[in-house]
């Protein structure tokens, strides 16, 4: 990040010989900050640049710019105010000329995100519970769901809420919503069961965990913490010379089973039965389902 809003401009072939790395980690990187929030300009070709609000201002602090959701609500919010409210068109003005690589007009045809927020925001303020129309889950599955929402995510990804059909917490991805029914005559009636469960390293979440490890090559440390950058705090060097040894809990053997199996090259398996059944099972259910999509 220091380099790229310096005074000089590199190439990526240039970044990946200063830090050490590959060109295509380098656009794994400038792909993340893209997608934590940061402005990144293309200079020319193979040249980018982290875009700050003025030249004169290069501190890192002052190059944070609002994800989808947040600028969703905070056009909504800015929508609300009466007309006759003189800052209503200077708010929208200035957020328009400081977001200029993202302007928060882009985000008027998102509203739907942002009305889904702003409702779950009430039924959370006042306990009251909710139907996710048309809710996509991941299996494919369109459907509503009855629930009692009760906590946001970071950066209002999903929504926490009580599942009033089979009585048990879960997560909900903001965008698989198709729009949030408030039921305002019914109120919370198991606010002591919610608990937001456990979130592993892999982004999965669960009640009970599982004891995993894996001997991994410099490859596949880097793809981990580029993909996975909370796996940092239980990796640490190996008893082989390159290795490095990832010793965490997980909530889930999926998130866990489907790096091992991408990486199976580049990563071992240590001493995590459940694990190693999984990926026997994973295999050798998918990989001949696999390899007949393919003509050699």
């Amino acid at each position: 990040m220091k380099l790229m809003t310096g005074n000089t401009t590199w190439t990526v072939e240039e970044l990946a010989g200063k830090l050490g790395t590959t060109y295509r980690t380098v656009y794994r990187y400038i792909e993340t900050f893209r997608e934590a929030g940061f402005a990144v300009r293309k200079v020319r070709t193979g040249v980018y640049e982290l875009v700050t609000m003025g030249r004169r201002e290069r501190d890192i602090n002052r190059l944070v710019y609002f994800s989808d959701e947040e600028a969703g609500i905070i056009n909504g919010l800015i929508e609300g105010l009466d007309n006759t409210n003189a800052l209503k068109q200077n708010l929208h003005q200035k957020l328009a000329a400081i977001y200029d690589v993202a302007p928060v007009t882009d985000f008027i045809s998102k509203e739907s995100n942002a009305m889904n927020v702003r409702e779950l925001s009430d039924a959370i303020r006042g306990k009251r519970c909710v139907v996710l129309r048309d809710f996509k889950s991941s299996s494919g599955r369109t459907g509503d769901r009855h629930i009692e929402p009760f906590a946001f995510t970071t950066n209002y990804i999903h929504v926490w809420g009580y599942d009033l059909d089979d009585g048990r917490c879960k997560m909900f991805g903001i965008a698989r919503i198709g729009e949030v029914d408030v039921l305002e005559n019914e109120a919370w009636t198991h606010e002591d069961d919610h608990r937001r469960e456990q979130m592993d390293v892999f982004r999965m979440s669960g009640q009970r965990t599982i004891r995993v490890k894996l001997q991994l090559d410099m490859l596949a440390r880097d793809l981990l913490l580029e993909e996975y950058p909370l796996a940092a705090q239980d990796l640490k060097p190996g008893q082989e010379e390159g290795s490095w040894l990832l010793d965490t809990s997980v909530c889930a053997l999926q998130g866990v089973g489907r790096f091992a199996i991408g990486l199976a090259d580049h990563v071992k398996v240590l001493d995590s039965p459940e694990l190693e059944s999984y990926i026997r099972a994973f295999t050798s259910r998918f990989l001949p389902q696999f390899q007949n999509n393919f003509v050699l």
